[in-house]
């Protein structure tokens, strides 16, 4: 990217390579060469005249994208799937007469979309896992070590920096579940046409149902995620996006969680409570016996 284009902080500052790898430009092409592939290759396997010189020039081509060839097509037809259609078909030409055969542009778009999304969330998972890793060897070092322990931010009885670190990943490991989950369950959009239907792989197949579902399944399988939505709009399901926060694709719940909550929340509450102590005139009062207005330190409540 030249540097006079715009460039967001988000992505070349704090995300990481890894991440701007899976987002970035090549990658994504790459997935959408994929989802060709596993087209064309379904196809053939239930009985359409694709040739195998077709599908080894595409093998032979996935991670090799000229992107300014590319954009100087998508100038020309102002289109960004069909631009990589002729770019693809340029350097795999036994393939072009049946690159995109029967599919839409959201075939392609949406499913590499997805794939992007669950690599991240591996990623992501991968790193929570480090995380806590670290937290272990922290929590059995420290296990016996006393420190204070507060409620509503006063002083209230002995607890210890371990049992302070296995809170801290208890909800690590909640959200470890919870990027789990959305992983396993994660779905595709499927082999679907241009308005969500699949006339155009019917017409490809003679009318033949089973062969349209089973190609569906083959792509899906090919892809490596077997869940797909049964019925689709032109685009991804909408609702998919829209749903509760158990939801596959509403990532932005557990990865606000995570750094948002999680992570944070030991230094916001920290900072709070130092702030609250600069406004008080009156000094904190430490207690003498270990209780302060019930057994455990506040009123009925645990220490945490």
């Amino acid at each position: 990217m030249t540097e006079d284009r715009y460039r967001s902080p988000l992505g070349a500052r704090y995300a990481s390579p890894a991440m701007q790898r899976l987002w970035g430009e090549r990658y994504r092409i790459g997935l959408w060469r994929r989802t060709w592939l596993a087209l064309a290759e379904s196809e053939q396997e239930l009985g359409l005249a694709i040739p195998d010189e077709a599908l080894a020039q595409m093998r032979a081509h996935l991670d090799d994208a000229d992107l300014n060839a590319a954009a100087a097509y998508e100038k020309r037809f102002r289109h960004d799937v069909m631009a990589h259609v002729h770019h693809f078909g340029d350097q795999a030409p036994a393939a072009k007469p049946f690159l995109h055969l029967g599919a839409t542009s959201a075939y392609v778009t949406d499913n590499a979309d997805v794939l992007v999304i669950r690599e991240s969330l591996r990623l992501v998972l991968g790193r929570l896992i480090a995380v806590l890793d670290a937290f272990e060897r922290f929590a059995r070092t420290h296990a016996a070590l006393p420190c204070l322990a507060y409620t509503h931010f006063q002083p209230a009885q002995l607890t210890t920096v371990g049992k302070r670190a296995t809170l801290w990943m208890q909800d690590l490991g909640l959200d470890v579940e919870d990027l789990a989950y959305r992983i396993e369950n994660i779905r595709l959009r499927g082999c679907k046409g241009t308005t969500g239907t699949q006339a155009s792989f019917l017409e490809l197949f003679k009318g033949d149902h089973a062969k349209v579902r089973e190609l569906e399944r083959r792509i899906a399988e090919k892809l490596g995620i077997p869940r797909v939505f049964p019925v689709t709009g032109q685009t991804y399901s909408a609702q998919g996006r829209r749903r509760g926060p158990r939801h596959p694709l509403r990532c932005e719940p557990v990865l606000r969680q995570d750094g948002g909550q999680t992570c944070a929340c030991c230094s916001t509450r920290a900072s709070c409570w130092s702030r609250s102590r600069a406004t008080r005139s009156a000094p904190v009062r430490w207690p003498t016996s270990g209780t302060r207005c019930g057994r455990n330190g506040s009123a009925g409540s645990p220490a945490s």
